[in-house]
């Protein structure tokens, strides 16, 4: 304890003003039961440094688990990436067939373009439906798939979205549950539950909102959702909304700010041109806000050829035989947003639709074997600055996890880069 309150306070018995600390602290505070207001601000936010791709400092990988069948396996899965503070370990979905989640350990990560160099997770909870068997009650009406969108590990519960694959009729009502953390714990699932005023643009990734932020944009978590089949109910763009992960199972529906989102009539991209933006090759799939920065990122694949829809050979596309949209070739991307302008949003002076990109990067991956470029999700450790991303179909068909470091934190305020200046690598 007199450990703690040092971190938290400087010799003269004042409050230091280092975010990482204030924050470490206070999480250290709440895993054992104290609770300690916190009067002064933590941080500059509104000119705290923004992030770059060249902040991002790539420390290897790790490979997952194998699996015995199926049904407990991360082939052909590895999505909705989450992480468990408590445990230093990662919440995520198997197979795609099943959508199971596990948790599971994290080892020593490695830097090695060779694949068999890499140290393997291993199983600290093995398969279950974290849902009960409730995942289908987000859209009663729809015959088609759901599937998992994000894990998050808030106040001791594990919270889990869920989304409708090819939602045609618009009848998803509700998104979200709350669970032990123990997915051997039954009868204690609630939910879904609507959050804000629609589950097409909630359903997906989730992540905390620094403790420096928190008031300024009106919650403790983000959640949001992008690029699923028909456009018209989706957000065609990146897509968030903040609330208060404590309030599932106990109001209904739960208050939800969107703070980013791109309807049809709005998109943040021109489906007929080479968009770097958003175009029918989009996919999102992550989200994460590091401490001590005022960047908000979302990770997923773009394509960044020309749009076409149709057969991939009429479109010239290599990389699959399926039908739709075609963007040849595909890139591993981030799109970076200042979370000023989420503020505003907030704050009624812009439009969700109006806020764009203050940078989008591209960036390479050890192990591409997989060409459409698939991220599976992504999760961030405040105590640590790690960002852990998710590479689907990059070890056979099981995935591999990737570890960056965010090494800006506490640095110099960065001035952003105009929209119209996007900076594109």
């Amino acid at each position: 304890m007199k450990t703690i309150l040092t971190s938290l306070f400087n010799p003269a018995g004042q409050m230091r003003e280092n975010p990482i600390s204030v924050r470490n602290t206070a999480l250290a505070l709440g895993f054992i039961g104290m609770t300690i207001a916190l009067n002064a601000p933590v941080f500059a936010q509104t000119t705290a440094p923004l992030l770059q791709k060249q902040d991002l400092v790539y420390q290897g990988a790790f490979r997952v688990p194998q699996g015995t069948s199926d049904q407990t396996t991360f082939d052909y899965g590895g999505t909705a990436l989450g992480f468990n503070p408590l445990n230093n370990s990662l919440f995520l979905t198997g197979h795609d067939w099943y959508q199971l989640s596990a948790e599971i350990s994290i080892p020593t990560v490695v830097n090695s373009t060779n694949i068999n160099n890499l140290s393997r997770a291993t199983l600290l909870q093995s398969f279950k439906d974290p849902t009960e068997g409730k995942l289908a009650q987000i859209n009663p009406s729809d015959a088609n798939e759901a599937k998992i969108g994000g894990h998050l590990v808030y106040n001791g519960r594990l919270i889990v979205t869920g989304y409708s694959y090819y939602d045609a009729g618009g009848t998803q009502s509700k998104s979200h549950f709350a669970r032990p953390l123990s997915l051997s714990t039954t009868g204690q699932v609630q939910g879904p539950y609507l959050v804000g005023s629609d589950p097409h643009y909630v359903d997906g990734y989730m992540t905390l909102v620094p403790l420096e932020w928190q008031t300024l944009l009106g919650g403790p978590a983000l959640t949001g959702m992008c690029c699923l089949s028909i456009t018209g109910v989706q957000s065609n763009g990146p897509s968030v909304s903040v609330f208060n992960p404590d309030q599932i199972g106990k109001v209904t529906p739960v208050s939800a700010t969107r703070l980013l989102g791109y309807p049809i009539s709005n998109s943040l991209g021109n489906y007929s041109s080479q968009n770097l933006y958003f175009n029918g090759s989009t996919l999102i799939r992550g989200i994460v806000f590091p401490t001590g920065t005022r960047s908000i990122l979302f990770f997923g694949k773009q394509g960044i050829g020309q749009w076409c829809y149709g057969e991939a050979a009429a479109c010239g596309d290599p990389t699959n035989t399926d039908k739709g949209g075609h963007a040849y070739p595909y890139k591993y991307q981030v799109w970076a947003y200042d979370a000023n302008d989420l503020q505003a949003v907030k704050n009624g002076t812009k439009q969700q639709y109006d806020v764009r990109p203050y940078a989008i990067w591209n960036f390479n991956l050890p192990f591409e074997t997989d060409d459409q470029h698939y991220i599976g999700g992504a999760a961030y450790d405040p105590q640590t600055n790690r960002i852990y991303l998710l590479q689907q179909s990059s070890d056979g068909p099981s995935p591999i996890i990737h570890v960056f470091k965010v090494t800006v934190v506490g640095s110099a305020p960065t001035t952003p880069s105009a929209p119209d200046n996007l900076r594109v690598q």
